[in-house]
């Protein structure tokens, strides 16, 4: 009883010391520039000022940079599950000559550093004409090793029964996957959707790198080009404010799948 109640006050304070940074610039961006630098130091905001919010949202063209990452992330996110759905489908259930090698082959490419890759997927987004478009920022993350692994597992524990059947009842491999194998297959779509989404939005370098001015901008590059705008003294407030907006979308979608995420890490924990 007394170990289970040491372990509940471990994850507690663990969990009050990952929701502090949270906390602290959900406070601070109702304060003032003066209450940054005050001593001694202000827990909380007096007075408050909610016009952080308006201010940050006018002045860092926040709308703009929020609908491309929205844009950007959303379609990463379905990318990455659509061909690690599919591949992940083909390695586990329509073994093929070589498939083993080719998986190995993947696999091995996933354990290569993203900056080696950048000099020639810069050049090759360059070559296809592709600078400074949404094409630029969203066709590299369209697959991904991880999602490969995790649908492979995925399908290689789904029931060989339910696609005897299926095919008894006429339908082809396309139909076999689409209409039975992936609708078994919700928490790893979750999950893989999830982690695409939260990659996707917090990106800096790549989209730094691929696009020129305000058209296509993603959130994490406009906050910096908000707070590099900044002469003399940095309005602390509204930055936080900007910054506070810019997590909202991801608290969101994570709410959304933590159920279903929860579900499938708790399945795969009890599976023999």
């Amino acid at each position: 009883m007394l170990s289970r109640s040491v372990l509940a006050l471990g994850l507690v304070l663990l969990a009050l010391a990952f929701a502090m940074p949270f906390v602290w610039m959900a406070l601070g961006s109702f304060m003032g520039s003066e209450q940054f630098t005050a001593i001694p130091p202000r827990p909380w905001p007096d007075p408050w000022k909610p016009e952080n919010y308006p201010h940050a949202w006018e002045s860092a063209a926040l709308g703009r940079y929020m609908a491309n990452s929205l844009l950007v992330a959303a379609a990463t996110a379905i990318g990455q599950v659509l061909t690690g759905a599919m591949a992940g489908y083909a390695f586990a259930r329509l073994p093929f000559r070589g498939s083993d090698r080719l998986f190995l082959t993947l696999v091995a490419l996933w354990s290569v550093p993203a900056p080696v890759l950048v000099v020639p997927l810069f050049a090759l987004v360059c070559r296809l004409g592709w600078f400074d478009t949404p094409w630029a920022l969203i066709a590299p993350g369209l697959a991904s090793a991880t999602s490969l692994l995790t649908f492979r597992q995925t399908f290689r524990d789904f029931p060989g029964e339910l696609a005897d059947a299926a095919c008894l009842d006429g339908c082809t491999p396309w139909q076999i996957f689409w209409r039975v194998a992936l609708p078994t297959a919700r928490p790893a779509i979750a999950t893989v959707g999830l982690l695409a989404f939260v990659a996707s939005w917090n990106a800096f370098f790549w989209p730094l790198l691929v696009t020129q001015g305000d058209t296509w901008r993603t959130l994490p590059v406009g906050l910096a080009a908000f707070r590099s705008a900044f002469r003399e003294v940095t309005d602390w407030g509204a930055l936080l404010a900007a910054a506070t907006i810019a997590t909202l979308p991801v608290v969101g979608v994570f709410l959304l799948t933590q159920r279903t995420v929860g579900s499938g890490m708790l399945d795969g924990s009890t599976r023999d």
